[in-house]
């Protein structure tokens, strides 16, 4: 059992998190129920599947009239980046016990991560500490979907803003990126992959496609920029 000082510690480093949670929980709780889920499926998510880019998606994607195929396919996509979250703190873990490691890794999310790997970078940190970090902001998520949820139903949000509302996120990801060659290339080419889908008849995986042509135009980007570089520096 973790002690009063490591949870005491783990939870003001989470309340930042919390905090945040709360304000996009909400709206996601109410996107959820413009699709005809309830307080408890909607914290039922938030426990199982939790990601909040993910659990955007699936309402947004729903209201589209996007295939079941086409969903879990760009939510897979979306939340690959986790195993890299959880690969990044392999070395922190490897005295934790294998229960431990693993609960702590399937609870990751960019937010706790970025406050796990600041605190292990200071010293005097451990897994269960950041284990418990992810599970008091996966609570406040879970709880503020659940709040959405019963706001969303007793205001009745129309469903073009609740439509709006992966757009919205998107949008507010895309600006608060650094402003680099390689980042807008990337939007670029995934706004040109979304808008060809949409023109052939594709809407179903035109959010998928759309991000993997970002991903693949800005690596290639990158790859070239890096060659000619080092062909400049030879020369």
């Amino acid at each position: 059992m973790p002690s009063r000082a490591h949870v005491a510690q783990a939870f003001r480093a989470a309340v930042p998190v919390m905090l945040g949670y709360v304000a996009i929980g909400i709206p996601c709780g109410i996107l959820c129920d413009s699709i005809g889920l309830n307080a408890l499926q909607a914290l039922l998510m938030s426990c199982v599947f939790y990601s909040g880019a993910g659990q955007f998606m699936i309402p947004n994607m729903y209201l589209a009239g996007a295939p079941a195929a086409s969903i879990i396919a760009s939510v897979s996509f979306v939340n690959a980046r986790q195993m890299l979250y959880s690969a990044y703190f392999a070395p922190y873990a490897a005295t934790a016990s294998k229960r431990l490691a693993l609960f702590f890794a399937a609870t990751v999310t960019d937010e706790s991560y970025g406050v796990s790997v600041a605190k292990f970078e200071e010293g005097d940190w451990s897994i269960d500490r950041a284990l418990m970090v992810n599970l008091f902001s996966q609570s406040s998520w879970a709880i503020s979907n659940a709040v959405g949820v019963l706001v969303g139903s007793a205001i009745g949000i129309p469903l073009d803003i609740a439509a709006f509302a992966m757009t919205s996120i998107f949008i507010c990801l895309l600006v608060t990126q650094k402003l680099t060659s390689a980042n807008i290339v990337a939007a670029v080419a995934a706004m040109l992959g979304v808008l060809l889908c949409k023109a052939v008849g594709l809407s179903g995986p035109a959010i998928l496609i759309g991000a993997v042509s970002g991903v693949a135009v800005a690596m290639a980007y990158e790859a070239m920029r890096a060659r000619w570089g080092g062909k400049h520096e030879l020369g």
